[in-house]
């Protein structure tokens, strides 16, 4: 208890911030997520062009599959 009373009190302005702006960092956590996933599947490549290409075709969430 007192070790979460401590982590409370350290973040207090922040907690008191997110009740007045609704803001949170789930967008940011959640474009991280997508750049790491991106960054796996272009391991090896050498141009950071191939990185960002990878983003947008992850971002974009795209349906490759073939009509039947």
């Amino acid at each position: 208890m007192k070790g979460a009373a401590a982590s409370i009190r350290r973040h207090w302005d922040g907690i008191l911030r997110w009740f007045s702006s609704g803001l949170s960092k789930g967008l940011l956590e959640g474009l991280n997520s997508l750049i790491q996933a991106a960054k796996s599947r272009v391991h090896g490549y050498r141009r950071p062009r191939n990185l960002a290409t990878m983003i947008s075709l992850l971002g974009a969430k795209l349906n490759f599959s073939l009509p039947t």
